[in-house]
């Protein structure tokens, strides 16, 4: 049957309306200057853009600028984000970390959330990162750049729930054994807890949109009210002054000085405390991956990026310039005397009295439950959009949308299982804080890729969206790139050197991300580059038209079945 005779028998049933090219959207797409044909009488502009670069529209757009917000919110978990990294901020560069160096790191991480926010308003889509590295790399690199960032993006968003029900599990056993001192808890009893915690976020992931966009709108407003209730107990009702026999708060140069916890020089220290900030300041690309869920995406996507990255920067400084000006023992937090693998837990205990540390350490355990089922909504929706691609073994499974959930089901459990694989890496001691450190530089890798492209290669090429940073658009990626390049390394530093740096202390980074790295390249030379050249469309090939005369075709039989067709979002002819 000709294309001709299939769109007249197809328009008897789905009159087609619009006839949409990417250049009627303004965007590069992975379909070049092909167009689309849409059958949908009401096509709203949100699923205009999404065809155009290549995609049916498979959500529900259920997703506003608040609730894409409130999950994005709730993926940064700043109370217990600020809780499991303390170890890299204040026990690497002692209140430093906590204080300017935090400050430093976050004007780096506001220019990488900036540009990351102008590329999403241009390429709305749930795998934005690794399409817009696609659509401007050059064409003979094109299909190996993607395919680093997609799988280094993964790897973010696959360490990401599992690192966070870790941290929820062991608050949760560093309460136990401050209440019962005759209990240490093993290995085995973090591992069960951490999976039934893991269990129930994947549970909570696989609901549908407008549940899920529900659920995340509430438990922002309870990580704000946690957040401010927490921030206020430390500062008024600390015991310093009342049982300690000490000034309300410490000086100004207590507070702000570097303790040096490392083997390298103060200026390494505090650099190596960054990733503190990197790693807690990472959630803000999740808008990037509901986009295609969200409506008015590219305006509503980098304003809810830009939103979480400078609201969650300047609430977790004003929240660690509390814990600067009250602690108490800073080498006691730091070496953890009381043995409870927690330095915000050790922080709480010698700061309040027992009630108080239990209360809000309590609300830490809730707020990082909330993190990890977000975390797992995030990821689900990047293994989707890869697995749409074919980047992933099996992606036929992964990139299923559940008929009644309408969500990417498959592979919020697929990552709940690799998840699971991954916090073996407990059982071999601290080897497990290497999935904490893979978050801070794969993010950073697959974040700013697109942005080092789009400065150089594709300077000339980039289409900006509405969204766009304008004359500043250079100046914030040209600071984003080199703070990435200073950062990489840095982020593979053990703490101690020489033989202090023994197996148990070390930075598994450098095995646990780079190692993975090289397979997921290796994979790609040696086979995959044979089935993966890019990002592909999704549309039947009835739904595009290759050439003028196909164009004419499809007018021909819309107007001689009596109906109209649009020129994009246009007037009809």
């Amino acid at each position: 049957m000709s294309k001709e005779s299939s769109l007249k028998q197809e328009d008897s049933m789905h009159p087609i309306t619009s006839i949409i090219s990417p250049s009627d959207v303004n965007v590069i797409s992975s379909i070049g200057n092909n167009m689309v044909i849409s059958r949908n009488p009401n096509i709203s502009k949100d699923e205009a853009t999404i065809n155009a670069l290549g995609y049916k529209q498979e959500f529900k757009r259920e997703f506003s600028f608040f609730t894409t917000f409130s999950v994005s919110f709730s993926v940064l978990g700043l109370l217990p984000s600020i809780a499991s990294t303390l170890f890299y901020s204040i026990c690497y560069a002692g209140n430093a970390g906590i204080t300017w160096g935090y400050l430093v790191g976050m004007i780096g991480v506001m220019c990488v959330a900036l540009s990351m926010a102008e590329i999403s308003s241009a390429f709305p889509t749930s795998g934005g990162l690794y399409y817009a590295t696609a659509m401007l790399s050059p064409p003979k690199y094109k299909a190996l750049l993607s395919w680093c960032v997609g799988w280094s993006n993964y790897f973010v968003q696959v360490t990401g729930a599992p690192s966070v029900g870790y941290s929820c599990a062991s608050m949760i056993l560093a309460l136990k054994q401050m209440t019962d001192d005759s209990y240490t808890a093993p290995t085995w009893h973090c591992y069960l807890l951490t999976t039934a915690i893991t269990f129930v976020c994947a549970i909570i992931a696989s609901s549908p949109t407008k549940w899920i966009a529900w659920i995340n709108s509430c438990s922002t407003i309870m990580n704000m009210m946690f957040l401010f209730i927490s921030f206020i107990i430390i500062l008024a009702a600390n015991k310093r002054s009342s049982d300690l026999d000490l000034s309300k708060f410490n000086s100004n140069d207590s507070a702000w000085s570097i303790t040096n916890y490392t083997d390298w020089p103060d200026g390494v220290s505090v650099l190596m405390s960054f990733m503190a900030v990197i790693w807690t300041m990472s959630g803000y690309d999740s808008p990037f991956h509901l986009a295609e869920e969200c409506s008015n995406a590219q305006t509503a996507t980098p304003n809810a990026i830009v939103m979480t990255a400078s609201t969650g920067g300047i609430i977790g400084f004003a929240f660690q310039l509390a814990i600067a000006y009250t602690i108490v023992d800073l080498d006691a937090v730091v070496n953890d005397d009381l043995g409870l693998g927690q330095p915000y837990v050790a922080f709480l205990d010698q700061l309040l009295d027992r009630p108080k540390t239990l209360a809000l350490s309590a609300m830490a355990i809730v707020t990082a439950f909330v993190m990890a089922f977000s975390c797992m909504i995030a990821a689900s929706r990047v293994l989707f959009s890869y697995s749409r691609d074919g980047c992933f073994p099996l992606s036929k499974y992964w990139s299923k949308v559940n008929p009644i959930t309408k969500t990417p089901v498959n592979a919020v459990w697929a990552n709940w299982f690799i998840g699971q694989l991954l916090l073996t890496l407990m059982f071999g001691g601290v080897a497990i804080d290497a999935i904490f450190s893979v978050g801070a530089i794969g993010s950073f890798i697959s974040f700013t890729v697109p942005t080092l492209l789009r400065i150089t290669y594709a300077r000339d090429k980039f289409i900006p969206g509405p969204w766009n940073l304008g004359k500043f658009s250079d100046v914030s990626g040209i600071f984003a790139v080199a703070f990435v390049f200073l950062m990489i390394p840095i982020l593979n530093f053990p703490q101690y050197r020489g033989a202090d740096n023994t197996p148990d202390l070390m930075n598994w980074t450098v095995l646990v991300y780079w190692a993975s790295m090289f397979i997921a390249i290796g994979w790609f030379l040696i086979y995959a580059h044979k089935i993966y050249s890019g990002p592909k469309t999704n549309l039947d090939d009835d739904d595009l038209i290759t050439s003028g005369e196909e164009k004419m075709q499809v007018i021909e039989a819309v107007v001689s079945s009596g109906h109209s067709v649009r020129f994009g979002l246009g007037e009809k002819a």
